[in-house]
């Protein structure tokens, strides 16, 4: 694969809405030493996060929804975040204003691409690239909540940037990939 790991067998043991695989490998140490390994990897394709900032107001929109495997981990199941959703063909900034519309309703101008992250790279394939997008009263198009055909109910809401950032550290945001995107405003305002 890439001179220190050879595959040596790759099996299938769930294919639903993501491919669970269990591969075995062998991992060439630096000390010439080959170690089998066996690894177990999610795949279901990768994704794009925008987050919405209105520079004029200093607020951003997230929105409010369901998440099992938090609730499984024993956390409150509803996370504030960035809107995010898999690519399905597009390329990530088509994804991204997309995904913008369909779960906050506002179409964002001025989008930038802040990078690309792997979010929990021991088991999950997915990558995430990450956008900020500029709203206001011009973006709105409707009322958003997502799409009820892809099981999304979501609550969108309006923070102040200030409070956001307070929620990073109080843990009323959790989600990975808004706290780097949140981050990622909080430093553009330092510069």
């Amino acid at each position: 694969m890439d001179g220190k790991v050879t595959l040596i067998g790759s099996e299938t043991l769930s294919d639903d809405w993501g491919t669970l695989t269990r591969v075995t490998l062998d991992y060439r140490r630096d000390d010439g030493t080959v170690q089998r390994l066996s690894r177990e990897n999610y795949d279901h394709g990768n994704a794009a996060a925008i987050i919405l900032f209105n520079p004029a107001k200093r607020t951003v929109l997230l929105v409010r929804q369901f998440r099992y495997p938090v609730l499984a981990n024993g956390d409150a199941a509803f996370l504030l975040e960035a809107c995010a959703g898999l690519l399905d063909g597009d390329d990530p900034q088509t994804c991204a204003r997309r995904e913008a519309m369909e779960e906050m309703g506002h179409e964002p101008h001025d989008i930038v691409h802040v990078s690309d992250i792997y979010m929990s790279p021991g088991s999950v394939q997915e990558k995430v690239s990450l956008f900020v997008g500029h709203y206001d009263e011009s973006t709105y198009r409707h009322i958003g909540g997502g799409l009820v055909e892809e099981g999304e109910e979501l609550e969108v809401l309006e923070m102040g940037l200030d409070d956001a950032m307070a929620a990073c550290r109080d843990g009323r945001i959790i989600d990975g990939k808004t706290v780097v995107l949140l981050q990622h405003l909080r430093l553009a305002e330092l510069t």
